[in-house]
């Protein structure tokens, strides 16, 4: 069967890489309508009523009233609008349970790319009951500039911007609500993400004092062995052995993500998740949910 999916916002950054995920594939019929059209209402309404899937690649309200002329077709959002809205399935299929409620779902809201590898390392130690819900967390991260949009790439390509900023150094980054839903935590996390002069990938940091937590048990063999009983037979996510270097590129075009544990044997630990921004963090989880949604092979389209 041949599935039609609609790109609302096909021109975007994330847009333009789900359609090349898709555009080579016999299963799937994209449709478009003229580019002179992209904003007019009639010619969406259109293409929404032919689809059966539609995937939203558009600011959050401007997804918000997508959602309200897309009638009954089923929905991947990939804006922040809906992550924690009453009503829509939280795509992030390796979760727990996640994958059946993906596959019934109507309305999926897809991760953000820092809270896919936070909630990545986060949940399977809250699970375990390694770290407590109400845990005093520490996140940290680094991610390409291509997440920041058309006018952040614009100034990156002029040479405007600088080679490394941060930013929501107030603590209000968008995606802490997310995180503390799927991650398992009831205390806001401390959170300061980074920008620096690369295209894609990302590098996300969990830091925490291991022998404090329940068990007391310093190091991090415990909190390794966690993840990996957690990831074991999942198709993207691995649990490696990191050098004594962390490339954020390493898996850019991927939907990949590889999660390690650094630390100084003492009770001093950092969970590292490597992932790529535009891929396992956007476009790739999209196409991910689209084949869980429908049928297909999870991995179908996707390396």
């Amino acid at each position: 069967m041949t599935t039609s999916v609609f790109i609302d916002g096909e021109a975007g950054t994330t847009g333009l890489q789900i359609r090349e995920r898709l555009l080579a594939r016999d299963d799937i019929h994209l449709i478009s309508i003229d580019p002179d059209l992209r904003k007019d209402t009639a010619a969406r309404t259109d293409a929404f009523a032919q689809a059966d899937v539609a995937i939203l690649c558009l600011p959050d309200d401007a997804a918000r009233a997508a959602v309200k002329i897309a009638g009954d077709t089923r929905i991947i959002d990939a804006s922040t609008a809906h992550r924690i809205a009453d009503g829509w399935i939280y795509g992030m299929p390796e979760l727990p349970g996640q994958r059946d409620r993906i596959r019934d779902a109507r309305r999926v809201a897809n991760v953000g790319c820092y809270a896919t590898g936070s909630i990545a390392m986060l949940r399977p130690l809250t699970d375990a009951g390694i770290v407590p819900a109400d845990a005093g967390v520490t996140l940290t991260g680094v991610s390409g500039y291509t997440g920041g949009g058309k006018s952040m790439i614009a100034d990156y390509d002029t040479g405007t911007a600088p080679d490394l900023f941060l930013y929501a150094v107030r603590q209000d980054h968008k995606h802490v609500p997310e995180i503390m839903r799927y991650g398992g935590l009831t205390r806001k996390p401390l959170f300061q993400p980074m920008v620096a002069n690369f295209a894609q990938g990302m590098a996300v940091q969990l830091h925490l004092h291991a022998d404090l937590l329940p068990g007391g048990i310093a190091g991090h063999a415990r909190i390794e062995a966690a993840l990996r009983d957690f990831y074991a037979g999942d198709p993207f996510v691995s649990v490696v052995q990191p050098g004594e270097r962390v490339d954020p590129q390493s898996l850019r075009d991927t939907n990949r993500m590889e999660l390690s544990v650094q630390g100084d044997g003492a009770g001093r630990v950092t969970v590292i998740a490597i992932l790529d921004n535009l891929g396992k963090g956007a476009s790739g989880t999209a196409v991910q949910n689209l084949n869980v949604m429908i049928g297909a092979k999870e991995t179908a389209g996707l390396t």
